[in-house]
C-alpha cells in the first residue's frame, strides 16, 4: 500500500472512531408548533425537525433557542430508536441556545470541550438530523474564530466560530466535535444561497448558559430601560468635544420608573461611552449590559445640549 493511501486510511479510520463515539449521545428532535392559519376552523399543528445532543447522564439535552421556541411538543429520538417527550427546561433567545431534558438516567453523552484552544484549520465534524434524515455526519475545517452573527431575536452573538462543515435546516442544534469526540460547539445557522458558511456557538458559552438555564431557567442580564437607536455624530460636533469615535446611541425613549430614568438618563441625550467602553453603535450598548452584572453602579458618558455630561445609573435585571 502506497504512502498517500494508509495515510488516508488512518484519516477514515479516525473520523469513523469519532462518529461511533459521538453518534450514541446526538439526538433528533421532531416538534410541533399550533398556530392558526386562513381559512381553517381551530388551531393548526405545524411539524419541524432539529438536533440536540445529550451532555449529561441524567437527560439533559443542548439544542437551539429558536428551535424549542414556541413549540408546544418536542419529541426527542435516541440512536437506538427511543423516543421521549421532552421538557423545556429553559432557553436564551440571545446567544440561540435552549436546555430540554428527558426522563431517562446512564444515558450516553458528550464531553464538552474548550473552545478558546481552538485553531483555524482544525478538522470537526457535525452530526445532525439534516432535513429529516437523522444522524447525518458532515466534515470539515474551522474556517474562522471570532464571528459575529445575528440571532432569530435580533441580538448580537459574537465570537461564533465559522466552519464549512455542511449545515442544512435540520442540523440547528446538533454538536459541533473535534477528532477527540469533544463538543466544541453547537450548530447554530447557515447563510442561504452560500456554500460551506457555517456557522456554531462555542462550547464555553454553552456552558455558561446551559448552567444558568438549569439553575434559573432563565440568563439575567443588565437592564437600562430605554429605547435607543444608532447615529452617526456631526463631524462639528465631534471636533469641538475632541471625539474620536464616530457614532452613539440616541435615546429615543425612557421608560418610566426604569434604572436610566432613575439615574438621570433623559429622551434626546446620546450616550457616547459606559465605564471605559466607547458605545458606538446600540450593539456596543447590548454587548456592555450583557457583560456587567445587575446592580452595578456605572457611569455613563452623554451628550445633551452639545456638552458631554456624566450620569450614573445602577443597573437592573431583566
Amino acid at each position: 500500500m502506497e504512502d498517500y493511501e494508509k495515510i488516508l486510511e488512518s484519516y477514515s479510520n479516525a473520523l469513523v472512531k469519532v462518529v461511533e463515539k459521538v453518534s450514541p449521545a446526538v439526538v433528533n428532535l421532531d416538534l410541533s408548533q399550533s398556530t392558526f392559519v386562513p381559512f381553517f376552523f381551530g388551531p393548526q399543528e405545524i411539524k419541524g425537525f432539529a438536533s440536540g445532543f445529550l451532555f449529561t447522564p441524567d437527560g439533559y439535552i443542548l439544542t437551539n433557542s429558536h428551535v424549542t421556541h414556541q413549540a408546544s411538543k418536542i419529541q426527542i429520538t435516541l440512536a437506538d430508536r427511543r423516543t421521549y417527550q421532552a421538557e423545556l427546561v429553559g432557553e436564551d433567545p440571545q446567544t440561540d441556545l435552549a436546555v430540554i431534558k428527558i426522563p431517562e438516567n446512564n444515558l450516553p453523552y458528550l464531553e464538552l470541550g474548550d473552545s478558546e484552544k481552538l485553531k483555524v484549520g482544525q478538522i470537526v465534524l457535525a452530526i445532525g438530523n439534516p432535513l429529516g434524515f437523522g444522524h447525518s455526519v458532515t466534515s470539515g475545517v474551522i474556517s474562522a474564530l471570532g464571528r459575529s452573527l445575528r440571532s432569530f431575536s435580533g441580538h448580537l452573538m459574537e465570537n461564533i466560530i465559522q466552519t464549512d462543515a455542511a449545515l442544512n435546516p435540520g442540523s440547528s442544534g446538533g454538536p459541533l466535535v473535534d477528532i477527540y469526540g469533544r463538543a466544541i460547539g453547537v450548530n447554530t445557522a447557515i447563510i442561504q444561497g452560500a456554500q460551506g458558511i457555517c456557522f456554531a456557538i462555542p462550547i464555553n458559552t454553552a456552558k455558561w448558559v446551559a448552567g444558568l438555564l438549569i439553575k434559573e431557567g432563565r440568563v439575567r442580564r443588565s437592564y437600562l430601560g430605554i429605547i435607543g437607536q444608532s447615529v452617526i455624530l456631526p463631524k462639528r460636533l465631534r471636533d469641538n468635544l475632541s471625539l474620536a469615535q464616530e457614532g452613539g446611541v440616541y435615546v429615543v425613549r425612557v421608560a418610566p420608573g426604569s434604572p436610566a430614568q432613575r439615574g438621570g438618563i433623559n429622551s434626546g441625550d446620546i450616550i457616547i461611552q459606559a465605564e471605559n467602553e466607547v458605545i458606538n453603535n446600540i450593539d456596543d450598548l447590548h454587548r456592555f449590559l450583557s457583560h456587567t452584572p445587575p446592580g452595578s453602579r456605572v457611569v455613563f458618558k452623554v451628550l445633551r445640549d452639545n456638552t458631554i455630561r456624566e450620569v450614573y445609573v445602577t443597573l437592573g435585571s431583566e
